[in-house]
């Protein structure tokens, strides 16, 4: 196979095994966060195995699928405003050698996310109006499980190298 035909097919099944994902996301409400952060994981595999530009393709693909056939948009809608983009992007900030650098792109990443929910959403989700108190709790919570996520996404990442890349390489 070559290396174009390859990496076609990866991203047409990496973007597949994320819309099954975000479709279970979304008649399972219950468990829908993590299984739409779990979608993510296909866009990093995705990075890992054919590089940022198929990583990319992945979540584009994906997005626009799930936003055009998933019956329940809000899994589709978390995907694409905080997890889809996000393996790309932490690809990126990781090739820097500054940690703290490193960790500042990414809260402010997250935070910019959280902002434009926040502007765009906040009569439907949030109901808080203009209450300060109230949003830097939302920020400094969100900032907080955002880092927990990105610890378990990193050990994920690794689990993926570790004992399944080696089988996509063959």
């Amino acid at each position: 196979m070559g290396k174009k035909t390859r990496t076609m097919t990866l991203a047409a099944v990496f973007s597949a095994m994320t819309v099954v994902s975000l479709y279970v996301a979304s008649v399972w409400p219950t468990g829908q966060l993590g299984l739409v952060a779990f979608a993510s994981l296909f866009a990093a595999a995705a990075v890992i195995e054919a590089g940022l530009a198929n990583g990319v393709s992945v979540f584009i693909i994906s997005s626009t699928l799930g936003m055009l056939i998933l019956p329940n948009r809000s899994a589709p809608m978390l995907y694409v405003l905080f997890f889809g983009y996000y393996p790309v992007l932490k690809s990126l900030f990781e090739r820097s050698r500054h940690r703290v650098v490193e960790w500042v792109l990414k809260l402010l990443v997250f935070n910019a996310a959280l902002t434009m929910v926040w502007f765009l959403l906040r009569e439907i989700i949030f109901d808080f109006g203009e209450n300060v108190p109230n949003a830097l709790f939302i920020y400094v919570g969100g900032s907080l499980v955002f880092v927990i996520f990105d610890y378990g996404f990193t050990k994920l990442v690794w689990l993926y190298l570790s004992r399944i890349s080696r089988f996509m390489r063959k």
